[in-house]
């Protein structure tokens, strides 16, 4: 599987794609959209999974965009799974970080160790 990033979809027709994507979710520092079954929808950032050894035995825990609520969802709940926000982690390694500062002195521009507008 590539790596999944924002405005990525994956359906639970495959198991083990969703099942992997939910892994990759986990990791993801941005919001995800889950929407049920039921036709339900829930957008948060996935804080927490516990993995089991069948799809109604694992879930994953979201922190929900609109407000502070915590919920749990199985994974044979859920029909898709989207990537709705930009991880807003992307692209802010420590390297990439090094190379930006290093440009900016080279550049004679103001490099400080404080993170950049929008970080």
């Amino acid at each position: 599987m590539t790596s999944l990033g924002q405005g990525s979809i994956v359906d639970s027709a495959d198991a083990s794609a969703l099942t992997a994507a939910l892994d990759e979710a986990f990791s993801y520092r941005g919001d995800v959209a889950i929407v049920r079954h039921d036709g339900s929808r829930i957008e948060g950032y996935i804080f927490d999974r516990r993995t089991g050894a069948t799809l109604s035995g694992s879930s994953v825990r979201l922190l929900t965009a609109t407000s502070d609520d915590r919920v749990a969802v199985r994974y044979d709940e859920i029909a898709s799974l989207e990537f709705s926000g930009r991880d807003t982690a992307a692209g802010k390694s420590w390297e990439n970080w090094l190379r930006r500062y290093a440009q900016k002195k080279r550049d004679g521009q103001a490099a400080s160790i404080e993170p950049d507008a929008g970080d």
